[in-house]
């Protein structure tokens, strides 16, 4: 049987989109697949299309990485208005209460401080979350009662930027799992205030920052002609925090055969020294190494016993 045609050409790298508002993220990588004629594309992270901001965009072998980015801390900022809480907890849900009560600032900082550190949280039911294999925002659309667990999530710094009598802006860096709009619910809550958001915008995740996020439009207008690979970033570039193990030519054939390879002693407690906990789509990833040729990426795995065993060969 014939091969399948691929659909696209291979691209390899990451896109720092800033997305626009009241786009979906499934969109955005729609169009970057388009422009670049790609042949796989991904994102790492749902932007909400009431949210803008850095929506990470993997193409080709990057696509294999975004595990990886998924776990990466992400930094927002965020405006609450006091006197309205809706279904959604954001400007885009119906009215479910009001209040006259207008939190202070010295009250709100406060406040912030008992939201650091790991916490229990309740995602909204507007989500993504599956219940009994549905979305949780199919079931609230439809009306249906049902309640979601409290998960662990993590916040690593929160900062009040501004504040008056009718809204405050808040920034936070959080961890995986964390949602804005939830915490702006709990927070509301704790300062017996009623409260959705009127503003959200992610301003990194990971690596990835403002300054290096290009917007669609910009985008579009350079590929006019051909395609703007100057804009991507190296598809390792979500590895960025993993010990390296730099191997010679001789040794890339065997990883691409799935072979282990030896490693010296002194290259085993330099790569030992860099370890740090890290689990990676639910499996320890604590010993993981990213095996390069020169600048070429060539495989992630393990570093134990004097061997480094691969178990993601990149094809490029």
């Amino acid at each position: 049987m014939a091969k399948r045609k691929k659909k696209g050409v291979d691209i390899h790298g990451w896109l720092v989109l800033d997305k626009a508002l009241e786009q979906t993220s499934t969109d955005a990588v729609n169009k970057i697949k388009r422009l670049f004629n790609a042949n796989k594309c991904g994102h790492a992270g749902t932007l909400d299309p009431l949210a803008s901001g850095i929506l990470p965009i993997a193409l080709g072998e990057a696509t294999r990485t975004v595990a990886w980015l998924m776990e990466a801390q992400k930094t927002y900022e965020f405006t609450v208005q006091w006197g309205t809480s809706t279904d959604t907890q954001d400007a885009e849900g119906q009215v479910v209460a009001t209040s006259n009560v207008r939190p202070s600032r010295e009250q709100i900082e406060d406040k912030l401080q008992t939201f650091l550190g790991e916490i229990d949280q309740i995602p909204p039911k507007y989500s993504a979350i599956k219940v009994d294999g549905e979305r949780a925002y199919d079931l609230a659309r439809d009306g249906e009662d049902f309640e979601l667990n409290a998960r662990k999530v993590k916040t690593f710094e929160l900062k009040l930027l501004k504040s008056d009598e009718n809204s405050a802006t808040i920034f936070v860096r959080s961890g995986k799992g964390f949602y804005v709009r939830a915490l702006a619910r709990d927070l509301a809550k704790s300062l017996g205030a009623e409260g959705h958001i009127t503003y959200l915008r992610r301003t990194s995740v990971g690596p990835f920052k403002e300054e290096s996020a290009i917007t669609l439009e910009t985008l579009q207008k350079m590929c006019i002609e051909t395609p703007a690979l100057s804009q991507l970033l190296p598809f390792e570039t979500a590895l960025d925090d993993i010990p390296v193990l730099a191997i010679k030519e001789d040794e890339v054939a065997f990883l691409r055969q799935g072979r282990r390879i030896l490693v010296l002693p002194h290259k085993m407690e330099e790569l030992k020294a860099q370890r740090r906990p890290r689990i990676i789509s639910g499996q320890d990833m604590s010993r993981a190494v990213l095996a390069k040729m020169g600048d070429k990426p060539i495989a992630i795995g393990d570093a134990r016993g004097g061997y480094f065993q691969p178990s993601r060969v990149f094809q490029i």
